[in-house]
């Protein structure tokens, strides 16, 4: 990841949409004013 691209403390993160477990498209932007908590994952 080159440094253009790493988040700064106290920056916002660019919104982004995935798909929840039930098959909806979910945004991080839906959870504004909440707290937030992502786990990334790999099975390879």
């Amino acid at each position: 990841m080159s440094d253009s691209t790493r988040l700064q403390p106290g920056q916002l993160v660019p919104d982004f949409t995935l798909p929840s477990l039930e098959g909806a498209e979910v945004s991080l932007s839906s959870f504004r004013g909440g707290k937030v908590v992502i786990f990334m994952w790999a099975s390879w």
